[in-house]
């Protein structure tokens, strides 16, 4: 049998979208693109650049950890520079961010104590890759019409379905707990 004969391969498998809101424990990677700002601290070749609108960004590849969709990955940008709307795509994913900070460590957007601050501090973006946080798993249109699954809210200890996520008694990714404590 010739490697090129793929007639007795398996059929891929169809993955159809998780659907909105599905809430899930994720493992966050950060695809490197080769982008560094030393003047804001962007070293280590983590952030991209989109080369038709000069838009900085990190590329994050999230796999879901546990429950029914366990193993299925979701791809999504994190915003860090956009010359566009004095750059709200840049802040959106600042707060993203301080979201992910914050299911990580348990903490609310009230604490506000010492080691809440210290928790919210990182040394660069390589702090951020390889966490594993609560995330809201949605739904967006592509610039070709197609839909795809997206991240962009961050899980924390105000959401109703965070401890239960948290301590392994939810079925993760079966129920569709809706409702977020961070608008995106």
């Amino acid at each position: 049998m010739s490697y090129y004969d793929f007639n007795s391969a398996e059929a891929q498998n169809s993955f159809d979208l998780m659907p909105q809101g599905t809430i899930a424990k994720v493992h966050m990677r950060i695809k490197r693109g080769g982008y560094n700002d030393e003047s804001k601290g962007w070293t280590e070749d983590y952030a991209s650049q989109n080369d038709n609108t000069g838009s900085i960004y990190l590329l994050c590849e999230y796999t879901i950890v546990e429950g029914e969709y366990r193993g299925r990955k979701v791809w999504s940008l994190i915003g860090l520079y956009s010359s566009k709307n004095n750059n709200q795509w840049g802040d959106m994913g600042r707060s993203f961010i301080r979201g992910i900070l914050n299911s990580v460590h348990g903490l609310t957007d009230k604490d506000n104590d010492q080691e809440a601050i210290i928790a919210r501090t990182i040394n660069g973006f390589a702090d951020l890759d390889g966490l594993e946080f609560i995330a809201r798993i949605d739904i967006e249109t592509t610039e070709d019409g197609t839909d795809k699954n997206v991240i962009k809210t961050a899980i924390t200890p105000a959401h109703r379905s965070y401890q239960a996520v948290m301590s392994g008694q939810s079925r993760l990714g079966q129920a569709n707990f809706g409702g977020s404590d961070v608008g995106f």
